[in-house]
């Protein structure tokens, strides 16, 4: 996977101070944007980098599917650290694009100023909202997804607890955690039991976090911990953090993992396929594909983009190699609430509910 993305046209932008004074465009091997009326894109990473097995290389190949498509020609900035991530969005609107990705939280407040000293640039940020007429928030109702997740945590547990942690108590993590446990819940209401759901608090809003989104040994620990106390399906919402949850699955029999963002068994190393129970998605790729090509064919709404289970902005993967550890009768449920979730039936909440 990681070959697939890291193309020449990425552009790791690794030292703050080879980016100040600089306004040149990055080097590229792609197509140039200097002629006249050509339409090119630019992304800024958070400090998660460009393979983060989450939104950041969700998004990047968004963009790489429109330079595919429709001839849009595209560059990535990587950002390593917090340092980076102001230069990186001054370097990309100081390139002459038309349009900047931003993605994740951390790059709200750079994205914010740029947008507002440059109202002729068109701006999109993933998994944030900033409210401005030149950007489009691309955001995601998660907790519906979880909320299956959560369901089929319950439903296939041989000991009664599953569990949940994030990378930071931040709103585009706690949505899945909500989603998580409700689910938990609404299985054990359906079918009598007491299946106990770990590492998150709803009512209090708190829970179990690693406090990153990078250290996979902070995740490993983190996920033996929530296995001693006998939790054997396990949810990180935690971005790279998450393979040490994969690690450790791997190390205890019976142990499984959901994933987050993308399909894990796409993602992750082979190695992990044992253990990849499935995963919440968001399909990022085709959200950021479809604003940037529109954008370039002349249309932007800043508007928000909220990915839900109707319009398949998020949903669960395949069981893939753990299919037949999922009872057909479970799956037959699961199917079934989501379609109740889509027709309003079942309404998910959360305090952190995109709107």
């Amino acid at each position: 996977m990681g070959n697939r993305l890291l193309t020449a046209s990425v552009v790791a932008v690794i030292s703050v101070a080879a980016l100040v004074g600089c306004a040149e465009a990055p080097s590229s091997t792609g197509a140039s944007s200097d002629a006249a009326g050509d339409y090119c894109a630019r992304m800024v990473t958070n400090s998660g980098g460009l393979e983060d097995r989450s939104f950041n290389q969700s998004s990047w190949a968004g963009l790489q599917k429109a330079e595919k498509d429709a001839g849009i020609e595209v560059q990535a900035l990587v950002s390593t650290g917090e340092t980076d991530l102001a230069p990186n969005v001054q370097q990309a609107v100081d390139s002459g694009c038309q349009f900047v990705l931003t993605v994740g939280y951390e790059l709200a407040d750079a994205t914010t100023s740029a947008a507002a000293a440059n109202p002729d640039v068109h701006f999109s940020i993933v998994d944030e909202v900033v409210d401005a007429p030149n950007v489009k928030p691309v955001i995601f109702d998660t907790a519906q997804a979880s909320y299956l997740a959560g369901y089929l945590a319950a439903g296939v547990s041989k000991t009664g607890k599953v569990a949940t942690f994030g990378g930071g108590n931040q709103p585009p993590v706690t949505l899945f955690m909500d989603g998580f446990v409700d689910g938990v819940a609404a299985y054990n209401a359906a079918h009598g039991t007491q299946v106990v759901a770990l590492g998150w608090d709803k009512v209090k809003q708190d829970g179990t976090f690693t406090g990153d989104f990078e250290d996979i040994n902070k995740g490993k620990t983190l996920t033996e911990s929530l296995i001693d106390q006998g939790a054997d399906v396990i949810l990180p919402v935690a971005g790279q953090v998450g393979e040490g949850s994969a690690a450790a699955a791997l190390e205890n029999p019976g142990v499984s993992v959901i994933w987050v963002d993308n399909d894990g068994f796409d993602t992750l190393p082979a190695k992990y396929h044992p253990v990849l129970l499935t995963s919440v998605l968001k399909n990022t790729e085709d959200a950021v594909a479809q604003i940037v090509t529109d954008d370039a064919a002349g249309t932007f709404d800043p508007a928000p983009f909220i990915g839900t289970l109707e319009n398949g902005g998020v949903g669960l993967a395949p069981f893939h190699d753990l299919a037949s550890a999922v009872p057909q009768e479970l799956s037959d449920e699961i199917d079934a609430l989501k379609a109740k979730i889509v027709d309003g039936s079942v309404v998910v909440t959360s305090p952190s509910t995109p709107e």
